[in-house]
């Protein structure tokens, strides 16, 4: 029986009214993290995840909170923190736990756990099983931190069946359309062409880096422009002195071509001379 049903059955029951329903803003109960490794982890992934998807208001991700599954929690232990939990297709805002009956029955879609030596059976067993069979929750992931152990689950007819990792080792998350992979000695996201998903400081470095990068390759540009324009200078001061040089050669010539001119008019008026003496020019 779902918790709607079980909610309405409830309603419709004599005894509902003898039943102290909790308030919808409980409080967290979760206890302080094993490690500072666990709270960079949980603050990693939350920080990745509303980067990438900052525009998106249509989740809600939260880490090391509360999920109230059972309206008789106070009365029994029926409540949950994971670690790092997604939910899809509700509204992205404050919360101070995840309570499942003021939620539309909503459960997470994907749960990671961080292993440690005092949580790591009971989240191989006990909460893997409450995320199979009571959650229903597609995806299970758990990571150690420290070991590096890393392991997935998609719920498959029912049952957690392992995820098979690609080439790179990173395991594909089908609800968040995202790998998850060991980068760093971290748990982070790939994009499914296998890109890292940065954070917003990493994607801040990266696009000062971009600039620089820019900014150094139109100084490139423009020095390489400056000794264009020099080079065109020099050929331009080349040009005129050849220009010259050629004018000097044309003058040259024009005077050659005046002294040859003059020297056959005085050769013309000598053989005239001679032929009215009676020489005959051609004779000498």
């Amino acid at each position: 029986m779902t918790v709607t049903e079980q909610l309405a059955s409830l309603e419709t029951s004599p005894e509902w009214e003898d039943i102290e329903f909790p308030p919808g803003d409980l409080e967290s109960q979760e206890l302080p993290l094993e490690s500072y490794l666990h709270l960079q982890q949980i603050l990693l992934l939350i920080k990745c995840l509303d980067w990438l998807w900052r525009d998106r208001n249509d989740y809600f991700d939260a880490g090391n909170l509360t999920i109230y599954y059972s309206p008789h929690q106070k009365k029994s232990s029926d409540f949950r923190g994971p670690d790092f939990f997604v939910v899809l297709d509700t509204e992205r805002r404050s919360r101070k736990s995840w309570v499942v009956w003021e939620e539309g029955g909503k459960y997470p879609n994907i749960i990671v756990e961080l292993l440690s030596s005092s949580t790591a059976k009971t989240d191989r067993t006990e909460k893997k099983k409450i995320y199979q069979d009571i959650f229903r929750t597609p995806e299970y992931f758990w990571f150690d931190p420290e070991s590096l152990e890393f392991q997935g689950f998609a719920l498959i007819q029912g049952t957690y069946q392992p995820i098979t990792p690609n080439d790179m080792g990173h395991l594909w998350s089908e609800q968040l359309q995202l790998f998850l992979g060991v980068e760093n000695r971290q748990l982070r996201f790939f994009s499914p062409d296998g890109v890292l998903v940065p954070t917003p400081e990493e994607s801040a470095t990266k696009s000062q880096n971009e600039l620089i990068t820019t900014q150094n390759q139109l100084g490139s540009i423009q020095n390489e422009l400056v000794t264009t324009q020099n080079q065109l200078g020099s050929v331009q001061n080349e040009l005129v002195t050849t220009q010259n040089q050629l004018g000097s050669v044309e003058n040259e010539l024009v005077t050659t071509q005046n002294q040859l001119e003059i020297e056959r008019q005085q050769k013309d008026q000598l053989a005239a001379k001679l032929r009215e003496l009676g020489i005959d020019p051609e004779q000498l």
